[in-house]
């Protein structure tokens, strides 16, 4: 069997999170993590604020670069809840559970209003044997700084969390603007993953027609299961580049990506993130809304696509969306409210709310009937 065709193996995933001071994550407390997690709440009760967070860590330690991360994001002052002169601390706890134990890591941060940016104060890991009783000591790592130093250690447990966490990959394909990286030419080498923000999706289907053509075909029809017009992608290199362009089956006209809705542009980019093949995907996907725009019978098919590509990986969807949330199970589903600008998250135990599901309850019905404050 070849690599390629040889089935992931996941090697860690995370099993539960305590954020405080984060954004609007005031306290979230030993928050249990599903394999897939469908986080739902209405608009402003803090879902982004979760995704943010894995979204730093990838910044933080992917690529070192945790201050362009805060620039990005509105500044130091702005990662604290309330602002810093309310919470002066971010601190954060993270449970990575492995076949023989769990790997821990924990991180604190505070402002520098010099430059408005965040320092890390405290960086620490363990690693206990579920065989063993008890619970190893935390190894602290050395010194204050600006970037993380855990990619620079060489013990097994903090080459482990790194590995991981590093692969915390963001996707939000909100941005189908005029200016948008959508609508731009791309260089046909930047093809091996799909960017964040879709901006590279002509270079990444062109890449899959040219050298995987089956999976290529297969991704045209599960598109046009939901968007019958299209016949195919028309994808020309010039000059080293590519730009997003199909053919209907009712015309001989071209349309580029200027001429195509909002909702179909974020729906090429969804289904081809989720048609990848496994080396082509990180281990931790977070998605953010990825219902905006979409029919139900696309959000629906989405849905399906995310729990096959939830067998190999660790997957986070952050969601408002009805049609989405019945879609999945009820361990799968954290609920996210707000109480005072602070968010809080919690499960649906499933011994709790069984009785729910077979009195003919959907999901939705439990998420937007059970009351503020529920919790397992």
């Amino acid at each position: 069997m070849t690599t390629q065709n040889r089935p992931h193996r996941l090697q860690g995933m995370i099993a539960e999170v305590s954020i405080k001071g984060f954004r609007s994550l005031e306290r979230i407390e030993k928050l249990q993590l599903p394999k897939l997690a469908v986080l739902i709440g209405a608009n402003g009760v803090g879902k982004s604020s979760f995704i943010r967070f894995f979204e730093m860590l990838g910044w933080m330690l992917r690529a070192r670069n945790l201050q362009e991360f805060v620039v990005r994001k509105g500044g130091g002052d702005d990662q604290f809840f309330m602002g810093s002169r309310i919470t002066p601390q971010i601190q954060a706890e993270l449970r990575i559970a492995t076949e023989r134990g769990f790997n821990d890591y924990r991180f604190e941060m505070a402002h520098l209003s010099a430059g408005d940016i965040v320092i890390l104060t405290h960086e620490a890991y363990r690693y206990s044997d579920t065989s063993k009783p008890g619970q190893a000591s935390w190894s602290n790592l050395p010194g204050v700084g600006k970037e993380s130093a855990l990619p620079d250690q060489t013990n097994k447990t903090a080459k482990t969390i790194y590995t991981l966490l590093r692969q915390c990959s963001t996707y939000q394909f909100h941005d189908t603007s005029a200016n948008a990286s959508l609508h731009q030419r791309w260089d046909i080498s930047d093809s091996a993953r799909l960017r964040s923000d879709g901006g590279n999706l002509a270079a990444v289907l062109l890449d899959l027609r040219e050298n995987d053509a089956p999976r290529y075909r297969q991704l045209v029809r599960q598109i046009q299961r939901v968007f019958p017009t299209l016949e195919d992608f028309v994808l020309e290199p010039v000059a080293g580049k590519v730009l997003l362009r199909w053919k209907s089956k009712h015309s001989d006209k071209v349309f580029g990506a200027h001429l195509t809705s909002d909702g179909s542009l974020r729906l090429f980019c969804l289904l081809t993130l989720l048609s990848l093949p496994d080396e082509r995907l990180p281990d931790m996907l977070f998605l953010d809304e990825p219902e905006l725009g979409l029919h139900p019978h696309a959000i629906t098919l989405v849905s399906e696509m995310l729990k096959r590509v939830a067998k190999t990986r660790q997957v986070f969807i952050a969601t408002q969306s009805p049609y989405m949330v019945d879609c999945f199970d009820l361990e799968n589903i954290i609920v996210a409210e707000a109480r005072d600008g602070a968010t809080t998250l919690r499960n649906l135990p499933k011994e709790q709310y069984q009785q729910w599901l077979d009195d003919d309850y959907l999901l939705s019905d439990i998420w937007l009937k059970t009351p503020v404050g529920v919790s397992s």
